[in-house]
């Protein structure tokens, strides 16, 4: 989110580069005043990163629309002023950072700034993954933690994410009251910024968040499964390896052209496990990876760059990959079933924009379940919270540990089911089944539409609201939700929510559509649901195939009325 500037950009770039702390972005934008690059200084200062509930994140250069050193000095400040404000002089605040470029420079600003303000600070030790610094922010007792990271954004993007005490992400009023702080910094120069005084913490949280991972597992339960793991260039794969090792299970087989830590991420164009082509590399060392001449490899998992996210694939023998890709909502079933037969109390959430089978699995089992906005910020204050899912692959099994996403402990788990069922000579494409006899094929799907142009998603948002569809995919629209005016006790969100009557000719018995768009990209995202009744364990297949028909009609009518 930008905040919009009118003045002069060319004068506001002086300005900002008489201030800027770092030579690398002064000689970047000296160079831009020079050359008289309007058009680009327009760009760069046509407002300024505006702070909100996913912290900030654009991509890196000099000026306040771009992620940069001056920009984060700011946003600490900012951050160290409400905390501060409410009491917290002389609270600890734990930063952590991934191995995007300048990471580790935005995470010492950070810690600069906090000493300067009186505030205690602990950087991690090392490049870590996400979850790490959730889970040091509860363990330590900070009064709040910093993570820079990007997350699966492409290589020339970077991010600043906030958590507040408790381990959680911000959500409002506490953003916007950030964002007030950090609008009311004034000179660079009169920030306090030390130059030391901060601390570096030891391999011992590293190690205590391993212990608490495993934690997750049944004790003394199957091992035997064998996986192939990448991190996609990002920090994960060092953390996971250590916690299959210590849980007990095979050392995962690593993706070696993706293994190490590498900020330009070479061999994929995004660096999401969800974007094609993403997985072929992960796919083909499954394929290639044998034992005594015969494949070995159960399972396919991978961590996004800052390993808050998994993604799990099973063999298929019908796909040109031998490989299938599980939805993250699948995904949150397969593991909400596996906690239901480890007796696990509590409530279970997800969002509205994810399948609703999770209330089908908890009801079932007599746990409480609850919906939230999208976004973990907002799973994460679930009262009574024992599983959360997200179906853009977010996995939360256990809160009391990491009170986020965490695609470390999701994978361990994800793994001791693979491993159970194999005992049984049973995999988790016969539990899905299972699931879809029981409670009915629920399959979802995602229309995502990339623009570089903010207006059309803005276009296409208006375009529904003012002539809503009577139908979808021969469905007839039962209600049409705006969900910015607040619906069923839910915040005020962007987006636009259809339910569908079934059909018995197209053997659908409902459907459900969710509009909004992105938060953290430039785009618009269609979540999509159609549920088919099962009859028995012959027809799953069958299910599969009517429900993509339905769901391709959806996507095509959609995009039509949307007009994208």
């Amino acid at each position: 989110m930008a905040t919009v500037q009118h003045e002069d950009p060319t004068a506001r770039a002086k300005a900002w580069l008489a201030e800027d702390p770092d030579p690398q972005t002064r000689e970047e934008l000296s160079r831009l005043i020079e050359a008289g690059d309007t058009a680009e200084l327009a760009d760069r200062f046509s407002g300024t990163l505006r702070f909100g509930t996913a912290g900030l994140r654009g991509e890196l250069g000099a000026g306040p629309m771009r992620m940069n050193r001056a920009v984060v000095i700011r946003a600490a400040a900012g951050l160290a002023a409400y905390l501060r404000r409410h009491g917290h002089d002389g609270g600890l605040v734990v930063i952590g950072y991934d191995a995007r470029h300048r990471s580790e420079d935005f995470a010492r600003d950070t810690a600069a700034v906090m000493v300067g303000a009186g505030l205690r600070a602990a950087l991690l030790p090392r490049p870590l993954p996400t979850p790490v610094l959730a889970f040091a922010v509860r363990h330590l007792g900070a009064v709040a933690g910093v993570t820079v990271t990007a997350s699966h954004n492409p290589p020339r993007d970077n991010g600043y994410k906030v958590y507040l005490g408790g381990g959680s992400q911000i959500v409002p009023p506490a953003d916007a009251e950030i964002a007030d702080e950090i609008d009311s910094v004034g000179s660079l120069a009169d920030v306090p910024r030390a130059d030391s005084g901060w601390e570096t913490l030891g391999e011992e949280v590293v190690d205590a968040y391993l212990e608490r991972a495993v934690s997750v597992l049944t004790p003394g339960g199957p091992r035997n499964v064998r996986v192939v793991h990448t991190s996609l260039h990002g920090v994960g794969g060092a953390t996971l390896a250590a916690a299959f090792e210590r849980a007990g299970f095979p050392a995962p087989v690593p993706v070696v052209e993706q293994a190490e830590p590498d900020p330009d991420f070479p061999t994929v164009a995004f660096p999401n496990p969800e974007e094609p082509g993403a997985m072929d590399l992960a796919f083909a060392t499954a394929r290639e990876h044998r034992s005594n001449g015969v494949a070995d490899v159960d399972l396919v998992i991978a961590n996004d760059p800052d390993a808050d996210r998994c993604a799990v694939a099973v063999p298929d023998p019908e796909s040109e990959a031998g490989w299938r890709m599980l939805r993250g909502d699948e995904v949150g079933a397969l593991l909400a079933t596996h906690l239901v037969h480890k007796r696990a109390r509590g409530t279970f959430a997800t969002t509205i924009v994810s399948s609703s089978l999770l209330s089908r699995i908890a009801a079932a089992a007599g746990l409480p379940h609850t919906e939230t906005l999208t976004g973990f910020k907002w799973l994460a204050r679930v009262d009574g919270l024992r599983y959360a899912y997200e179906e853009a692959l977010g996995y939360c099994v256990d809160p009391e540990g990491v009170r986020d996403k965490d695609g470390i402990t999701a994978a361990l788990l994800v793994a001791e089911l693979a491993a159970e069922l194999k005992e049984s000579d049973r995999s988790l494409t016969e539990l899905l089944d299972d699931i879809a006899v029981e409670y009915g094929l629920h399959a979802t799907d995602q229309l995502s539409v990339r623009v570089d142009d903010l207006s059309v998603i803005a276009d296409a948002m208006r375009r529904l609201r003012e002539a809503p569809p009577a139908k979808l995919a021969g469905l007839t629209v039962l209600s049409a939700e705006d969900l910015s005016l607040g619906v069923e006790g839910l915040p005020p969100t962007d987006g636009l929510r259809y339910r569908l009557a079934g059909d018995p000719r197209q053997r659908v018995s409902r459907a459900r559509v969710v509009v909004r768009p992105s938060g953290t990209e430039p785009k618009l995202k269609c979540y999509l649901e159609v549920v088919v009744p099962v009859a028995d364990a012959s027809e799953p297949a069958t299910a599969r195939a009517t429900a993509r028909a339905v769901l391709e009609s959806l996507k095509a009518d959609l995009a039509a009325a949307a007009g994208i």
